[in-house]
């Protein structure tokens, strides 16, 4: 298959169960919303190395906040429940507690809770008062500026983590221009997040190592400067490949989401220097989730 002279793999990128959750984190203004926002989000792209993989969803206007306030929605996703549970308190507890005039609300409603500030508010040492309103449980704890405010929990639910896509273009330059308008194109799409810097991977990596100590290492086959060295995945003209990461909510969101970034791309045609869109998988051996890139375009 090829769009606008971009040639599409006939392949699939391969995506693992996570389970996550949807957190709004509010402020007296954009400025310190944004600063608990990108707080709570940092060192938060493989649960694998950081515990748990972590973004802002999207930008929220007072209206639609419970408070009225601007605000932030953040989805926070880990292989289980147990470790979604440790990453949400001590991120919250320790970015967004923290920052001035903040508060904290449930994303997400359903039938099963994950405990938000049901455990935040022991900080409050005693002091800590609570009210239910419309069948929600807040808690009020007091801090050196005033009360923080933090809803009792959020929901878990299911979710998708991993699904990717490779750019292949003929310069550094020209894969960065182009995976940075997937990104622009992508950013607007609900449930989803792309947990690393700036949405982008320039370090793809696989699950082995010749060190045995490590188990991950750099992905050989799609790396420019190894052509002459080994088997490589590249042909002659491609001389750089970027990688953009993907988790979702569901199977759909994360289909529309490459559909999207992936098309974007091939906007721009071959004469931007793109050559090329493939995916990162192992085999299917190890995913429970298999994306296939001519489908999700056909």
């Amino acid at each position: 298959m090829k769009i606008n002279g971009i040639k599409i793999d006939d392949t699939f990128a391969e995506a693992f169960p996570m389970q996550a959750t949807r957190i709004l984190i509010t402020a007296q203004d954009r400025h310190w919303a944004a600063i608990a926002a990108e707080a709570m989000t940092g060192f938060a792209t493989s649960s694998l190395v950081c515990g748990c993989e972590a973004g802002i969803e999207r930008e929220l206007s007072p209206d639609e906040t419970p408070d009225a306030r601007p605000g932030f929605a953040i989805l926070l996703f880990a292989m289980n429940s147990e470790k979604l549970t440790k990453q949400l308190q001590s991120r919250v507890s320790q970015c967004v507690l923290m920052t001035a005039t903040s508060a904290c609300f449930a994303g997400i409603h359903n039938n099963q809770p994950v405990p938000l500030g049901s455990l935040l508010r022991y900080f409050g040492d005693g002091w800590q008062v609570s009210k239910v309103i419309n069948g929600k449980r807040y808690w009020r704890i007091p801090v050196m500026e005033g009360e923080f405010v933090c809803e009792e929990t959020t929901g878990l639910v299911s979710a998708i983590g991993g699904s990717n896509f490779f750019i292949l273009a003929t310069t550094p330059s020209s894969a960065l221009a182009a995976a940075e308008i997937a990104i622009e194109a992508m950013r607007h799409l609900p449930n989803i997040i792309m947990p690393f810097p700036g949405g982008i991977v320039r370090a793809g990596f696989k699950f082995s190592s010749r060190y045995k100590n490590l188990m991950l290492s750099t992905n050989h086959l799609f790396c420019p400067t190894l052509k002459g060295q080994v088997n490589s995945a590249l042909d002659r003209e491609t001389d750089a490949v970027l990688e953009i990461v993907i988790n979702g909510l569901s199977e759909i969101d994360i289909q529309q989401a490459m559909r999207v970034g992936i098309q974007s791309v091939c906007a721009l045609g071959r004469e931007s220097g793109v050559t090329r869109i493939s995916a990162g998988n192992y085999g299917g051996e190890m995913g429970s989730f298999q994306f296939h890139l001519q489908e999700i375009l056909a």
